[in-house]
């Protein structure tokens, strides 16, 4: 064939292009596991950080397994449901009305007798989805830690919600006062809450992702009222 012609060329590319594609696909097949896999620490490393564990790189999964000693799904009535925890996908849950949600619950046992109950929110700042883990006490109101990350928020502003100058700000507070649930809000530094709950300062230049901050625990905390409500009943 004569390779100076235009058949000749299309051929070519053609087959360049296959052996190409192929290539990439088989590479994006052979990396998916791993993908997953580092996802999945990524995913548990957030998980303890709630609970102040910060391990190392080679101890993400050990750590994890050896504190959440129990996971399961709640529903909106506090009730266990089947299912796997941690596959549920916290965005789709969270835009579902609350009583057709399928909750995560994750069980830590620091102690035998300290247990803290981690739950996830998710939300939306100002340039993507934000979203992060609240551990509480066993009394169920009580905030031991909270972690929070972000996709795409602007450094030095709404990025700092994942620094712990600002998640450790949700260390004791309460959600329930009274016996209601009161998310706790996140306001500008000097201000009041409007209905008397605990409060956090808002990230300075940062009021759209921390309106989004707020926004997400109220929305996704709440869905959790009874299950909160039957930890302290079992205090009691």
């Amino acid at each position: 064939m004569n390779k100076q012609s235009n058949i000749y060329t299309i051929i070519y590319i053609v087959v360049l292009a296959v052996v190409v594609g192929a290539a990439l696909a088989f590479a994006a097949l052979s990396l998916k596991p791993l993908q997953v896999d580092n996802a999945n620490a990524d995913k548990m490393k957030q998980i303890l950080a709630s609970v102040h564990i910060t391990p190392d790189k080679a101890d993400v999964i050990s750590d994890f397994n050896k504190y959440v000693t129990e996971q399961y799904i709640v529903n909106s009535q506090g009730e266990r449901i089947e299912g796997n925890a941690f596959d549920i996908n916290v965005s789709e849950q969270s835009k579902r009305p609350v009583d057709q949600r399928e909750m995560p619950v994750y069980v830590c046992t620091l102690s035998p007798n300290d247990v803290k109950y981690i739950l996830p929110v998710y939300g939306a700042g100002l340039w993507g989805p934000i979203w992060g883990y609240i551990s509480v006490n066993s009394d169920g109101s009580t905030i031991y830690g909270a972690y929070f990350a972000h996709q795409g928020e602007t450094p030095g502003l709404g990025a700092e919600i994942e620094k712990p100058a600002f998640s450790n700000q949700f260390n004791n507070l309460h959600l329930f006062k009274e016996g209601r649930f009161l998310p706790i809000a996140v306001v500008k530094a000097g201000q009041a809450p409007l209905n008397g709950e605990d409060k956090v300062d808002a990230i300075s230049g940062g009021t759209i992702t921390s309106k989004g901050v707020a926004s997400m625990i109220d929305n996704c905390l709440g869905g959790y009222t009874k299950f909160l409500q039957s930890l302290n009943n079992n205090q009691q």
